[in-house]
């Protein structure tokens, strides 16, 4: 079927691509529409990946992922594929051959990568919901910068099928909403659930995951903190690493690099791809991870592991910022960019390491800029982390 106008104010959506799915006239989420990140195959197009040297070496997809065919199937139209940092391998939102989409709740800002365009997309009022994957924040931290509920969900809770990989340890498909009910219509199709969430029953503030914060991020969360504590009766300080959070990110760059290499390490080598600058140097560190580092990094989120399983028993969440700051200004220097990279994996290798799902709030502002409140529960608790966002959205 023939794709109609699409709006693009927001520089959202790849110029191409007309992918374009309509709905099941019935279903629960008929009359919705969405977009997804140009990770997710559909048949009949090529799945660019933010690479234009990526999309010419490959052919059409013979099949459609399995979130976008469960959404579609579901009723939701699929309108068009959206911007993604080059391979996924960016955390702002700034592409080096397709640009940077606008973040339309800050104005002259990123609006967080990888899934930049679905973020854009959704807080732009273009879509109601859209698809993105989070590897290592790539979904909590647009979902921050642009004021919107973003869930990454428990590792190997929705399948991967159709989509392209990053680090397949570490990998989800996540989605965006701007409405809590919306998200929750959609997490239900996705996550293929039948049963009815339980409610938090005790919440962890992660006092080390708030020190990494600035000050004015602290002080817009606080009054959140103290309601959300208020709603679940029972609540304790603590820490969420038994190592410094600003240790982390070295270790889980080592093993997401890694990875990342060994999924596309044969393909720059046989291609020898146009690649922007920051992208390069992340493949090439992780193609130079030694086993040494790579197993001491294994043995740091084996210690991470255990120490968040003993925090998250049945019905506790921890409470932490998403992001440590309101989205950066767009076209910082590199060596700008490279302070900012670090605090932010500071947080989000947290969920990351453990495969536990993580949640954002879009719940507070610092000087008319979204900054986002996060809630992590154990392994399998993505439905009690949803349902329990629909109780806070009239916070």
């Amino acid at each position: 079927m023939r794709r109609p106008p699409l709006d693009d104010s927001m520089g959202a959506f790849c110029a191409d691509s007309n992918a374009y799915l309509e709905g099941s006239k019935t279903g629960p989420l008929a009359g919705l529409s969405f977009a997804a990140k140009d990770i997710f195959d559909v048949a009949g197009h090529v799945t660019g990946g933010g690479s234009p040297d990526w999309k010419a070496t490959h052919g059409p997809a013979e099949r459609t992922a399995w979130a976008v065919q469960t959404l579609v199937e579901a009723g939701a139209t699929m309108v068009g594929k959206t911007v993604t940092d080059e391979l996924t391998r960016g955390i702002l939102g700034e592409n080096f051959h397709g640009g940077t989409p606008v973040n339309p709740r800050a104005p002259g800002r990123v609006p967080g990568g990888s899934s930049s365009g679905s973020a854009a997309a959704v807080a732009g009022g273009l879509v109601d919901f859209a698809l993105g994957s989070d590897t290592g924040g790539s979904v909590r931290a647009p979902a921050a910068f642009c004021g919107l509920y973003g869930l990454r969900p428990t590792h190997g809770r929705i399948p991967l099928d159709g989509v392209m990989v990053n680090a397949p340890s570490l990998d989800t498909v996540g989605w965006f909403a701007r409405e809590a009910d919306v998200f929750a219509g959609v997490g239900a199709v996705l996550l293929q659930t039948e049963t009815l969430a339980t409610r938090p029953r005790h919440m962890v503030i992660a006092d080390d995951a708030f020190e990494v914060a600035d000050p004015a991020v602290q002080e817009a969360l606080q009054p959140v903190v103290e309601k959300i504590s208020s709603k679940i009766g029972e609540s304790a300080r603590g820490r969420l690493a038994p190592v410094p959070l600003e240790s982390l990110p070295e270790h889980f760059g080592a093993i997401q690099g890694w990875e990342a290499w060994r999924s596309y390490g044969d393909w720059i080598d046989t291609v020898d791809p146009r690649l922007g600058f920051e992208v390069a140097v992340r493949f090439l560190a992780g193609r130079g991870v030694t086993n040494e580092v790579l197993q001491a990094a294994r043995s740091i989120r084996e210690v991470m592991v255990r120490h968040l399983d003993e925090i998250l028993e049945d019905g506790v969440v921890v409470c932490l910022p998403t992001m440590p700051f309101p989205a950066p200004p767009r076209g910082l220097r590199l060596s700008e960019r490279r302070v900012l990279y670090e605090r932010i994996d500071s947080l989000v290798g947290i969920a990351g390491w453990a495969g536990t799902p993580q949640i954002n709030l879009p719940l507070a502002e610092v000087d008319g800029l979204p900054v986002g409140l996060s809630l992590i529960g154990p392994r399998g608790s993505d439905e009690m982390l949803i349902s329990f966002a629909r109780e806070l959205a009239s916070l």
